[in-house]
């Protein structure tokens, strides 16, 4: 019988050049892909690698440099809650494309905090 992990928490670390950060953590650290979500030119926008057990999602330097992706069962119910606790909401509640219903907040320190349902 296999037991399936169930992951919560992603870290999101920023690259200039994601493919070349996926290069050199596969090199370096042993990571592997597991995916690479593209823009029309052809740029990496989003990425996934995964080492042992472990998830790290990789994203563009343009956007917040710390941030962390959680995962929820309801993040609508979460949403409500951070809100009603005075968070800074910079992204509403939106169903994306790749399936996730997700949210972005600010915690006090200015840390950028994503809630939705993808389960990479």
């Amino acid at each position: 019988m296999t037991s399936e992990i169930r992951r919560t928490f992603y870290p999101l670390i920023r690259s200039a050049d994601p493919g070349r950060t996926m290069a050199w953590l596969e090199s370096a650290f042993g990571f592997t892909e597991v995916a690479a979500h593209k823009d029309d030119s052809g740029t990496i926008v989003h990425a996934e690698m995964r080492f042992d057990t472990g998830l790290l999602m990789l994203g563009r330097a343009d956007t917040p440099p710390a941030s962390v992706y959680v995962a929820v069962d309801d993040p609508d119910a979460h949403h409500d809650r951070a809100k009603a606790a005075g968070a800074e909401i910079t992204s509403p509640l939106v169903d994306q494309d790749y399936g996730s219903r997700d949210y972005a907040a600010r915690d006090l320190d200015g840390n950028t905090w994503y809630f939705g349902t993808y389960r990479p």
